[in-house]
């Protein structure tokens, strides 16, 4: 089993909460460590949304329960009765979250008491405040994420296997079982990585003077990501209509696989760009070859095909039809890698440097 940052910080955090509970020699230290299991979150912003939540769902809780005791007493159907209306209020108030610790709270505050009610109502309170503030404070400073890395190795990840497919089936090497099998995995990678990006874009900065930065890197990342999903879209189609390319005559068949050798490269060498490892793509030129075309000219070429077949094949429908929304997501993902190649060249006139360092940080 991997021990992730999530398990070990709710270990911390329960430890730490503990620690405490007896440092100030409250009696019920296990409310603590209870507590500080509800506030455990990936990022530091959910965290302190979490801990805000969190106080209030125990503060809604220990009213409830202090004023059905002084009113009604303790008994096991005044707790029922107490219990229900906490989760009606916390639902009333879209604070669905908050409900168990808000019962937890109820729970510990009307069970059998001696001595003063408020002190011992105040105390049970204080300790599962205790425990919130516990896990904010690990989320804060043990083991802060780095979803920038996370984003940036999967979307690289992905890539590849992304390619390295498309690579393969462009050249009729592939096993359609296992290609079918890592088509249906590269789709979970890239929701993995959509909720990687919302948790790095939920990320704050502590310096104004980043926040500028930040957003534009956002804007790169967001584009990488759909650039990675047209790529993903074109190896499906390329997938779909496999037997229709075979079909295709043989100088369309090698000016399609240069063009998508040379889209593939072009999306490698930008994400290297992105953190710098090379300065630009402007070698891709001479890399490709005079036998290159553009998208323009494959476009033109894929028509002039299409009408020589149409002449030949008045009454039926030709292969060159039937392989439409292939050439259409081949255009896509061109068009997209065209437009982070301007993102990534504009963040880096601005920012240079700031990738290479976050990026790497992980990798040392």
């Amino acid at each position: 089993m991997k021990l992730g940052a999530r398990i070990l910080k709710t270990g911390i955090a329960i430890v730490l909460a503990l620690y405490l509970s007896e440092l100030l020699n409250l009696p019920a230290p296990m409310l603590s460590g209870i507590a500080a299991i509800f506030a455990i979150q990936p990022t530091i912003y959910r965290s302190y949304q979490s801990v805000l939540e969190q106080v209030q769902g125990n503060l809604i809780g220990a009213i409830v329960a202090v004023t059905f005791v002084l009113l009604f007493g303790n008994d096991i159907f005044i707790i029922g009765l107490a219990v229900m209306i906490v989760i009606t209020i916390n639902i009333q108030l879209k604070m669905e979250n908050t409900i168990i610790l808000s019962i937890v709270t109820v729970i510990a505050i009307m069970e059998t008491q001696t001595g003063d009610f408020l002190e011992f109502a105040f105390i049970r309170c204080s300790s599962v405040l205790l425990g919130i503030l516990s896990s904010f404070l690990v989320n804060l400073v043990f083991l802060p994420p780095k979803y920038e890395t996370k984003l940036y190795n999967g979307i690289t990840a992905t890539t590849e296997d992304t390619l390295k497919w498309i690579r393969i089936s462009t050249r009729h090497a592939s096993d359609q079982m296992l290609l079918k099998k890592d088509i249906n995995r590269l789709k979970e990678d890239l929701l993995k990585i959509e909720q990687t990006y919302s948790m790095f874009k939920e990320e704050r900065e502590y310096f104004k003077k980043n926040n500028l930065a930040k957003s534009r890197k956002l804007v790169v990342y967001r584009q990488m990501l759909i650039t990675t999903k047209k790529a993903f879209e074109t190896l499906k189609r390329i997938h779909k209509f496999e037997n229709e390319i075979n079909h295709l005559p043989e100088n369309f068949q090698r000016k399609l696989l240069q063009h998508l050798d040379y889209l593939s490269h072009m999306h490698e060498q930008l994400l290297l760009q992105h953190i710098e490892k090379i300065k630009s793509i402007s070698h891709l030129e001479e890399w490709s070859g005079e036998d290159y075309l553009s998208q323009q000219e494959l476009l033109t070429l894929f028509f002039e095909q299409h009408y020589k077949l149409d002449a030949v094949h008045d009454d039926e429908e030709h292969v060159s039809t039937r392989i439409v929304p292939l050439i259409s997501a081949i255009m896509e993902y061109g068009e997209q890698l065209d437009h982070l190649e301007k993102l990534i060249v504009s963040f880096q006139s601005f920012h240079k440097g700031v990738n290479e360092v976050s990026v790497e940080e992980e990798n040392a």
